[in-house]
């Protein structure tokens, strides 16, 4: 995996601001922690790294590549989700 660089991230769904101006960058073979109260934008600044959210305004770079407008399929990018309901048959 390359670097990864969020550049002034920000992502509103209708009233509620779910990012505002979110930047970082996490160099390859460092391990990132997203941490914070639920409801606070960790899993929408997931789904926009692996492509599943586009940024309202932003970059998001792999290495030197802009991928913010790539689509999921064709970025290097992975996502586990920490329910199961996209499998309603596998819940408990």
């Amino acid at each position: 995996m390359s670097r990864l660089e969020l550049k002034n991230i920000c992502k509103n769904f209708d009233d509620f601001i779910a990012s505002k101006d979110i930047s970082f960058v996490a160099e390859e073979g460092e391990m990132v922690t997203l941490l914070g109260p639920s409801g606070c934008g960790k899993t929408t600044l997931l789904k926009m790294i692996g492509g599943f959210h586009t940024p309202d305004s932003g970059e998001i770079l792999i290495g030197d590549e802009n991928i913010t407008n790539v689509s999921p399929e064709k970025r290097n990018t992975s996502m586990c989700f920490q329910s199961l309901r996209a499998i309603p048959s596998l819940e408990r």
